[in-house]
C-alpha cells in the first residue's frame, strides 16, 4: 500500500484535519466576505454565505480525496473557494445589481462547472507538457507567490506590522521550526497546529484574541438549497466564468503535479482528470448551496510537503470537519480565534516550503543546458509580476485580467510555452492507470512496508 492509501490511527486523522483547516480557513472565507459585502448581505446573511462556502469546500474536499467512481484524483488534496472567482462576480454585480447579482453568478458557476468536468479528459492530456523544468518552475512559483499572503496576515491589514503582530509572528514561527526539528513521530507531524495553538496562547493576554466571531455565531445554520437565489443564465457572465475556469484548471494542474512529486507518486493523465472532474462538479454543486467555484488550495500542498502527512484520508479528515463548520457556524468561530499574525508567522514556514519543493523538482532538470535557465528566469519574473504590481494589468480587457492576474495561471502558461520554444518538448511519460480500479494498485515508491511516508517528502 503506498502512504498515500494508507489510514493513521483516528486521533491523528482528527490532529491532521485540523492542522488543514486552520491553514486554509481564512483563504476560503475571504471571497464570500467580500462578496457579500458587495451584494449588500445582512450580518446574518453574510453568515449563512460563509456557512455555504465551508460546508461545499468540505463536500468538494471529501470528493477529491476519497473518490467516486471518476471524479476524485484520490490524493491528499484540499479544495475551497478561489479568489479568481472575485473580480468577476464583482463585475456581475455591478453589472445586474445587488438584488439579481447573485442568480446571474450561480447560473454561470454552474455552466463553469460543466465545462470543467466536460474538458477534464482534454486538458489532462497536457501532462505531457510539464516535464520537470515546467513542473518545477510553477511549484516554486506557487510558493514565491502565497509568500505575500503570509505577511499580509503578519501586517493585518495595516500598512506596517505593530510590534505585537511581529512579536506573535515571530514566536509561532519559532513554535512551528522547533517542534518540527526537535519533535519526533506524530508530534512534528503535527508542529503547525501546536505552533498555532501556541501562538494563539500568547496573543489572548495581549488582547489579539478576538472573542465576538464565537459569541455571536449561530449554534446550527445550514444554508437550504437555492437560498441565495435560483440560477440564472446571462451569456456576459457565462463567458467570464469560463475563463474562471480555465485558471481553475490550470492552478489545479500544477497543484496536482506539485503534490505528485511530493508524495512520489507522479500525477498520471487519468489522476488529473479524475482531480479536474471533482474540481468541475464541486463547483457545479455549490451553486444549489450557495457556495462559489472551487479549486485546489495550494498552502495545504505546502502543509504536506511540510509535516509529512501524506494520507489522503487525513485531508479527508478536513473535509468532514468543513462540513461540520459548514452546518454548525459556532464552530467555525473557534477556528477564527486564531489571530491573523499567529496564522502569518506558520505561513511564511508552510508557503516556504512550498518553494522548496519546486526548488527539489528543478534539480532533476538540467541547468547545463542556458535554455533551462532562460525559462525559469523568464516564467518565474512573468508569474511575480502581479505581485510586484498588482494594478500592472489594469488597462487591460477584463478577460486578460482574469489570467494575468493570477501569478501562477501567468507563469504556468509562460512555463509551457517557453520549453515548447527552446526547451524539452514533452515530460517523462507518467504510466497511465486507466486500466486499474483504484489507485491504491500503483506501486508504492515510499517505505510502504512501513505505511510511513519517505523523510524526502
Amino acid at each position: 500500500m503506498h502512504p498515500v492509501d494508507a489510514k493513521p490511527p483516528l486521533p491523528q486523522l482528527i490532529a491532521g484535519g485540523l492542522q488543514h483547516v486552520a491553514a486554509m480557513y481564512a483563504g476560503v472565507v475571504a471571497p464570500p466576505l467580500i462578496i457579500g459585502g458587495a451584494v449588500g448581505l445582512s450580518p446574518g446573511q453574510l453568515s449563512l454565505l460563509i456557512s455555504a462556502s465551508l460546508f461545499t469546500a468540505g463536500l468538494a474536499t471529501l470528493l477529491q480525496t476519497l473518490g467516486v467512481w471518476r471524479f476524485g484524483a484520490r490524493l491528499p488534496l484540499v479544495n475551497g473557494v478561489t479568489f479568481a472567482t472575485v473580480a468577476p462576480v464583482l463585475a456581475i454585480v455591478e453589472q445586474h445589481g445587488q438584488e439579481a447579482s447573485l442568480g446571474v453568478v450561480y447560473g454561470a458557476t454552474l455552466v463553469a462547472g460543466a465545462l470543467i468536468v466536460l474538458a477534464a479528459p482534454f486538458f489532462s492530456r497536457l501532462t505531457r507538457f510539464f516535464p520537470p523544468i515546467v513542473t518545477g518552475t510553477v511549484i516554486t512559483l506557487i510558493g514565491v507567490s502565497l509568500l505575500p499572503v503570509a505577511v499580509g496576515w503578519v501586517a493585518n491589514q495595516e500598512e506596517s506590522a505593530s510590534g505585537t503582530n511581529l512579536l506573535l509572528a515571530g514566536v509561532t514561527l519559532v513554535a512551528v521550526l522547533a517542534f518540527n526539528r526537535f519533535l519526533s513521530g506524530f508530534w512534528s507531524r503535527v508542529a503547525l497546529l501546536l505552533g498555532l495553538v501556541l501562538g494563539t496562547l500568547v496573543a489572548w493576554p495581549l488582547g489579539e484574541v478576538d472573542t465576538s466571531t464565537l459569541a455571536e455565531a449561530p449554534a446550527f445554520g445550514i444554508v437550504t438549497p437555492f437560498h441565495f437565489g435560483a440560477p440564472a443564465f446571462d451569456i456576459a457572465a457565462i463567458v467570464s466564468m469560463a475563463i474562471v475556469a480555465l485558471v481553475i484548471m490550470a492552478e489545479s494542474t500544477a497543484d496536482m503535479l506539485a503534490l505528485g512529486e511530493i508524495v512520489e507518486r507522479p500525477t498520471s493523465e487519468r489522476t488529473l482528470a479524475d482531480g479536474l472532474r471533482a474540481d468541475g462538479f464541486g463547483t457545479a454543486v455549490a451553486t444549489v448551496f450557495g457556495g462559489f467555484a472551487c479549486t485546489a488550495f495550494a498552502q495545504n500542498v505546502g502543509l504536506v510537503a511540510l509535516t509529512r502527512m501524506v494520507s489522503r484520508y487525513v485531508v479527508a479528515a478536513s473535509g468532514l470537519i468543513l462540513v461540520l463548520l459548514g452546518m454548525f457556524p459556532v464552530t467555525g468561530g473557534i477556528v477564527a480565534l486564531v489571530p491573523q499574525p499567529v496564522l502569518g508567522g506558520a505561513g511564511l514556514v508552510l508557503f516556504g516550503s512550498v518553494a522548496v519543493s519546486g526548488l527539489r523538482t528543478l534539480a532533476k532538470a538540467s541547468f547545463e543546458r542556458p535554455a533551462n535557465v532562460t525559462i525559469v528566469a523568464a516564467a518565474l519574473g512573468i508569474g511575480l509580476i502581479p505581485i510586484a504590481a498588482p494594478e500592472f494589468y489594469a488597462g487591460f480587457p477584463s478577460a486578460l485580467r482574469t489570467v494575468l492576474d493570477s501569478g501562477i495561471s501567468a507563469g504556468c502558461l509562460a512555463a509551457v510555452i517557453l520549453n515548447l520554444v527552446f526547451g524539452d518538448r514533452v515530460r517523462r511519460s507518467t504510466p497511465d492507470t486507466a486500466g486499474d480500479p483504484e489507485p491504491a494498485d500503483r506501486p508504492a515508491t515510499a517505505r510502504a512496508d512501513s505505511g510511513e511516508p519517505a523523510d524526502e517528502a
